[in-house]
């Protein structure tokens, strides 16, 4: 089992930044890839980011691609989702979520654990 508690979340303006920490605890935290994801009102969740084990690999989102940035530590069994230039569309529950499989980082199915989400809003 591994638990996920996100923090960080906030109301900012459009152009502001906000960083994301997701802090886990459990089994090792380094045989996860990790992944962000989000949910606005009225939509369905979808991908933002995702890092693999050593956090030598990332992958995006082409809607935060330049803007945001995922990263982890290891040692401290923490991912970090560092958000600029942010747009009133980007409002939405950020989760993170840990997974143990090798491909299909994309998608929600294959993670399988989750944090409880964090609220972001962006103001025009």
């Amino acid at each position: 089992q591994v638990q996920l508690v996100e923090s960080g979340g906030g109301t900012v303006q459009a152009g502001g930044s906000l960083r994301l920490s997701c802090a886990a605890s459990g089994r090792m935290f380094e045989n996860y890839v990790m992944g962000w994801f989000r949910q606005a009102p009225g939509k369905e969740r979808e991908f933002v980011a995702c890092v693999s084990w050593t956090g030598g690999t990332t992958y995006y989102a082409d809607s935060v691609k330049g803007r945001f940035t995922i990263s982890r530590d290891n040692a401290k069994s923490t991912v970090y989702l560092q958000m600029i230039s942010l747009k009133p569309e980007d409002t939405a529950v950020y989760y993170c979520a840990a997974t143990a499989r090798a491909t299909e980082w994309g998608h929600e199915y294959v993670y399988d654990y989750w944090g409880q989400g964090t609220q972001v809003t962006v103001s025009s």
